[in-house]
């Protein structure tokens, strides 16, 4: 069959030689929820993406089958499950990436007494895949799966910078249809360019009082930007944190530089325009 696509649950078309109705109806579904983390009931779903409550029913029971989708016993809303999650591990560079990360989140985690979490590029924005609280009783600390601000964001200006030149175009193409406005880049490409220089990011949080953004790149096996490790670091005011900004920010680069070895980078892997050394 074919047709001349299907909506999104912005509103955009998706442009396509053929449609797959109950497919296009499942993926609005889960990028409903996505959006609803407290789960939703089908009528609530059927009003939201305007269409009736028998169109959507029927799917719905087959993501649950499937073990996509749970219903609550209590108020009978449907969330997401973690099977998503699951296959987006094995079927993605993620796996890999954590199963290198995580030991040395875990380190970073008790040296400096912060948290921190290992973002990734998802679109036009950026991903949370792994994240590590920090030892003690007080601490800031991002949800696994929370979505950032690609442009605004510390961790987003590290991915963006150590970025292939013909990836960053296609990137904020991204950014700026998710977020409907367009981006000036001209101001963008002076800061992305100290970050390169200095081989890191150090800003204050612009959403927490409180808090600097320490972040790092991650590098894979031929010098490619995988990841961005943040620090969130929350200056207490008696000072009794663990350490200092530029402290942690020194132990966060040995960390990355640690994992992107782990990952299989090496210093001459600069075939992309990366420098050989981020430290």
């Amino acid at each position: 069959m074919t047709g001349d696509g299907a909506r999104t649950s912005e509103g955009r078309t998706r442009k396509g030689s053929y449609a797959a109705p109950a497919l296009d109806k499942a993926f609005l579904i889960i990028e409903l929820l996505a959006n609803h983390p407290g789960g939703m009931l089908v009528s609530e779903m059927a009003t939201a993406l305007g269409r009736s409550l028998g169109e959507l029913f029927r799917i719905v029971v087959v993501m649950e089958e499937a073990r996509y989708l749970e219903k609550s016993p209590i108020d009978d809303r449907y969330r997401v499950t973690y099977k998503f999650l699951d296959i987006a591990y094995r079927a993605t560079p993620a796996r890999q990436l954590t199963a290198a990360a995580l030991p040395e989140m875990q380190s970073l985690a008790l040296r400096v007494g912060q948290s921190c979490h290992l973002v990734v590029i998802e679109g036009g924005a950026g991903l949370v895949i792994a994240r590590e609280e920090n030892p003690g009783t007080r601490g800031f600390a991002l949800r696994m799966g929370a979505s950032i601000d690609i442009v605004a964001s510390c961790s987003g200006k590290v991915l963006l910078a150590f970025a292939a030149p013909a990836q960053l175009g296609r990137i904020l193409d991204r950014a700026e249809a998710a977020q409907g406005r367009v981006i000036d880049r001209v101001p963008l490409a002076e800061e992305l360019e100290r970050v390169r220089i200095q081989g890191h990011g150090l800003r204050e949080s612009p959403i927490t009082r409180g808090v600097t953004d320490i972040s790092a790149p991650v590098f894979g096996f031929g010098g490619d930007c995988m990841a961005a490790l943040t620090i969130p670091f929350l200056e207490t005011i008696d000072g009794s944190q663990q350490c200092s900004i530029p402290e942690a920010t020194q132990i966060l680069v040995e960390t990355t530089a640690r994992i992107s070895q782990a990952l299989g980078y090496r210093g001459d892997d600069a075939g992309n325009g990366l420098p050989a050394s981020h430290g």
